[in-house]
């Protein structure tokens, strides 16, 4: 798997479907549809490909899955419409482009690409961003092709705001991400998200926040996060657990530490995909359960439940790792 460039791994990819208490009657198709993105990604990487373009295809293949709240699938605010939140950004360049509050699209990472490719800007929010998106192209989606009868249940059932948001916090949401590396050892991340369920019109989580729900630099690796939006953005999680594997830290461990300190701190749950510059990954999360999956040259793997034979003793932090360097799957 190691490249003779300084010991780097070759092109790999690794994606979250979100990380929080998912139910039985979700599980398969949260590992398929994690699996499916992780594929399209892994296409995006064939010859030339930019770890950019892997991680915009894998996220907008998570967008496209009713299964998952970013694009199709999103979840309603309490004033029952959809507001949306999407970050890409490169580690060559350090580039980087995001949108909060983004009215309905069924592909708001790509609204984020192209503020990225076509704008002297890193954020754009509410109308404004609407209005890019119109200007490069990108259509407007009506609310009801977005929604599914599943999102409109738990909107009703929100209904107890604040107290119910905040039991569904405390289990985090299914915001869905990537992180790539390409063939020539640039990195690259991503995240998208609908929010959470009756969340207050206006409110941005970490998603679309540079340092917060995802970083990528060649010197340091790449990654995105998902869960309680208020706890990653206070904590940086996505900056702490890079400056760890910056300073010689691995991915998972790093992770883990990031996410037990987090939780420590602040008493919120989450989870991540992350890359080291040398392409090695990292998968954890605090939650119930977190759908991902990998993809590289020797095979692809894909996971959603606890490693109850990890070495991490849950009990200690409850932060579990679902070991993506274990047997490959077919």
């Amino acid at each position: 798997m190691r490249s003779s460039s300084g010991g780097r791994a070759g092109p790999v990819i690794a994606v979250h479907g979100g990380a929080w208490a998912i139910p039985a009657d979700l599980t398969a198709a949260s590992v398929d549809g994690c699996r499916g993105a992780a594929d399209a990604g892994w296409r995006a990487l064939d010859g030339d490909g930019s770890a950019v373009d892997a991680v915009e295809a894998a996220v907008r293949a998570l967008e496209l899955d009713p299964v998952f709240d970013a694009g199709r699938g999103s979840v309603l605010t309490s004033a029952g419409a959809v507001e949306l939140d999407a970050v890409i950004m490169d580690g060559a360049s350090l580039d980087a482009g995001a949108v909060a509050a983004l009215g309905p699209c069924l592909h708001p990472i790509t609204v984020a690409r192209r503020v990225m490719d076509a704008s002297n800007h890193v954020l754009l929010v509410g109308a404004g961003a609407d209005a890019f998106a119109r200007e490069r192209g990108i259509p407007a989606a009506a609310p009801e092709d977005l929604v599914t009868d599943a999102a409109r249940e738990e909107w009703a059932a929100m209904a107890a705001f604040p107290a119910a948001v905040g039991e569904l916090f405390n289990r985090g949401h299914d915001t869905v991400g990537a992180v790539a590396m390409d063939a020539g050892g640039n990195v690259a991340a991503a995240t998208s998200t609908g929010g959470i369920t009756f969340k207050r019109p206006g409110r941005v989580g970490d998603s679309p926040i540079v340092g917060a729900g995802a970083l990528a630099d060649n010197d340091l690796g790449a990654i995105s996060t998902t869960g309680h939006g208020e706890s990653i953005l206070r904590f940086t999680l996505a900056s702490r657990v890079l400056s760890a594997v910056g300073a010689g830290a691995s991915p998972d461990a790093a992770l883990r530490d990031a996410l037990a300190a987090m939780r420590a701190r602040t008493g919120g749950c989450g989870g991540a995909v992350c890359l080291d510059a040398r392409g090695r990954v990292g998968v954890a999360f605090s939650t119930d359960r977190m759908a991902w999956a990998t993809r590289d040259a020797a095979g692809a793997r894909a996971g959603i439940d606890r490693d109850v034979d990890a070495e991490t003793d849950a009990e200690d932090d409850g932060v579990w790792f679902s070991a993506p360097l274990g047997p490959k799957l077919t």
